[in-house]
């Protein structure tokens, strides 16, 4: 089940609700089960430069079935793939991105956000993921 447009809309508008709580004006990015934009939102006041960031941190999530951190594991120094952050025109193996799951384990989508620390970026995109599982309920 990809994401549709419409949910797409709502994971923004909720992601946006908890950053404008927060007092943070961020990036807010979806994209599809392909890892290609869908949705996008660039908040007034949010940093030019947490654009890519945040289509990353999606785009990480996307391509990796898992939250954007999860990669880490896999290309600390010492770990067993150093330097993947340099694949796929560059990854973003730090909190904020969110793999957005179908009920079956399918992927139908990835959220990403960007604009303030990780901790709060991560919690912007957690308001997104509830309201993607509202939709599925």
């Amino acid at each position: 089940m990809p994401i549709s447009a419409h949910n797409a809309q709502a994971i923004i508008d909720h992601a946006e609700a908890k950053a404008r709580e927060m007092g943070l004006a961020a990036i807010i990015a979806v994209l599809d089960d392909g890892a290609h934009l869908k949705a996008f939102h660039r908040m007034d006041g949010a940093v030019l430069g947490s654009i890519d960031i945040a289509i990353r941190k999606a785009r990480t999530a996307a391509l990796f079935q898992c939250n954007s951190e999860d990669v880490w594991e896999y290309l600390k120094p010492g770990a067993p793939a150093p330097h993947l952050e340099l694949t796929n025109d560059g990854l973003a193996p730090y909190g904020g991105g969110i793999a957005l799951k179908c009920p079956n384990g399918g992927l139908a989508g990835s959220l990403g956000v960007s604009g303030g620390t990780i901790e709060q970026d991560t919690k912007i995109a957690k308001a997104g993921l509830a309201a993607f599982e509202a939709i599925l309920r």
